[in-house]
């Protein structure tokens, strides 16, 4: 077994490029993203997160995803030993143009968030059969 599969791996907090003014702890969610051939995949690990505390936007070609968990429902937990720190999720990429922004979908099950991001027809490839 190497180190890092037994490795305990903390969330990662954000390193804002502004400051916040909202007094709650922000973390980068765990993230993969794969293609296929009609579609990225972006899929991130939103945990405490419910549909209506996801946030989806695109503006200037930049993707940007916030989750916002319910803080109070942790008031009264008394944490014997805790590796899992609670707070809000936010992260944010930049759309290449072979992406169709106007078809972008999203689904929330078991604390992972899928965004699927269409390519545009142009840029899915396609064999062309020699006749």
């Amino acid at each position: 077994m190497s180190p890092q599969e037994v490795s305990v791996q903390e969330k990662k907090p954000l390193s804002p490029n502004e400051e916040r003014t909202e007094a709650a702890a922000f973390f980068v969610p765990y993230t993969d993203v794969h293609e296929t051939a009609d579609d990225v995949i972006v899929t991130l690990e939103m945990p405490g997160c419910t549909r209506d505390g996801i946030e989806i936007t695109v503006e200037k070609n930049v993707l940007k995803i916030e989750g916002s968990i319910d803080s109070g429902a942790y008031t009264d937990v008394k944490p014997i030993y805790t590796e899992y720190n609670v707070g809000n999720f936010t992260r944010s990429f930049t759309l290449s143009t072979q992406i169709d922004s106007e078809q972008i979908s999203a689904n929330l099950s078991d604390g992972l968030l899928t965004v699927t991001l269409p390519k545009v027809k142009q840029a899915v490839a396609r064999r062309i059969n020699v006749q």
